[in-house]
């Protein structure tokens, strides 16, 4: 089924080992104790997962233990090792990962132009409401908003590119397509007013941005490693167009693998030539919320929400902050999301690099995802409790 996964994990070769998993089935965003019994005492281990998806791609990991001197085999206590174990026979568990709870209610958005879907909690609400962006990726992606969904969060998963009737390539942003998905949200009897918040990440980030900065009815904004200007792409709202800051396919670097690192691709806000492509925080009536990845190799995110919250201070202004992740890479998910180290762009020409170190960065989504949750709860149902 779309909403959960199943994994399989399982241990090589023993007599009588017994592996548990505990909750066996449990949200994506819950953890999972993983332990191991019947094991000869400080045995190496090899411990495997695999996991095919919705559309049959199967993906698998290993990692290396050591059994205790009582042959057991606890991951919240035993740390991983770097060397290989063959281990007889084998024990497996079947652990099911939700991305929603039941009663969780999807409504497909196929309203005027928008294009989307709708996650609503159980119950009778209302409920905060937010819309959930993703980058340059397209098409309609649902996992975050569902999970959100299960924490008591009315989400609109929004598409604006490469999805049914959509333009297929992003050629420019229009604001007012994003403003009018903030009135379909703040218009359904469910949706708590009197303001929405927003979950971006990338170029959804900047666009999250830019609604933060001129939609009145956005009060929380989540900014997933984003920038603070406009790139790429021009932006429309109304009567105003900005123009986007250069690019210099010159900067583009080759990683090792192969991935193209883009962190120096883009020109530099603070230039002269490129004030008038700067978002004006100053304007934002809401909140907003940097979270960084200080490995981030696709965009100098840190740099971006610096000059951002600069800019909010020098105009008196206090209504961002940031969180910074050390060696947390630029695709910061909920927990427990594998590392997306580098991926295809939309195009599907080149690999793009996005970093992170895998034990950092499952920290990072860890920590943060609880903060994301916390933000969107004391801005989103303070600012009606004050009405």
């Amino acid at each position: 089924m779309w909403a959960g996964s199943t994994t399989q994990w399982s241990l090589g070769q023993l007599p009588m080992p017994q592996l548990k998993a505990t909750p066996a089935s449990a949200l994506a965003d819950e953890p999972v104790h993983i332990r191991a019994t019947g094991l000869p005492p400080m045995q190496l281990v090899t411990l495997t997962a695999s996991l095919k998806d919705e559309r049959g791609n199967l993906f698998r990991s290993k990692a290396f233990y050591k059994a205790n001197e009582a042959g057991e085999l606890d991951l919240q206590e035993a740390p991983s090792l770097g060397e290989s174990a063959m281990v007889q026979p084998s024990a497996s568990q079947v652990v099911q990962r939700w991305f929603r709870c039941p009663g969780t209610q999807r409504v497909q958005i196929w309203e005027g132009r928008l294009r989307g879907a709708l996650f609503l909690p159980p119950g009778e609400g209302p409920f905060p409401g937010i819309i959930d962006l993703f980058g340059g990726v397209g098409g309609l992606v649902e996992f975050r908003a569902s999970l959100l969904a299960t924490h008591g969060f009315a989400v609109l998963a929004l598409a604006y590119f490469a999805y049914e009737d959509l333009p297929q390539l992003l050629r420019e942003v229009d604001l007012e397509y994003f403003e009018e998905a903030a009135n379909l949200l703040l218009a359904h009897p469910k949706i708590q007013g009197p303001g929405i918040g927003v979950m971006s990440v990338s170029k959804g980030a900047e666009i999250g941005l830019a609604m933060a900065c001129f939609l009145k009815q956005v009060v929380a904004t989540v900014c997933i490693n984003g920038a603070n200007a406009i790139f790429d792409f021009p932006l429309k709202y109304r009567d105003l167009v900005m123009s986007p800051i250069q690019s210099f396919m010159e900067r583009m670097e080759t990683d090792v693998s192969g991935a193209v690192r883009l962190f120096h691709y883009r020109g530099d806000p603070r230039d002269k030539a490129n004030r008038q492509s700067v978002l004006p925080i100053e304007k934002a009536q809401g909140q907003i919320l940097f979270i960084i990845g200080e490995n981030d190799q696709s965009i100098n995110s840190r740099e971006y929400a610096k000059q951002a919250l600069e800019q909010l201070k020098s105009h008196g202004r206090s209504n961002g902050r940031m969180l910074v992740y050390p060696g947390a890479g630029h695709l910061i998910e909920p927990p427990y999301a594998p590392l997306c180290y580098a991926s295809r762009n939309n195009a599907g020409s080149l690999i793009l690099l996005w970093g992170g170190d895998p034990v950092a960065h499952a920290a990072a989504q860890e920590h943060a995802w609880g903060e994301i949750q916390m933000f969107f709860r004391q801005h989103l149902t303070q600012t009606r409790s004050q009405l």
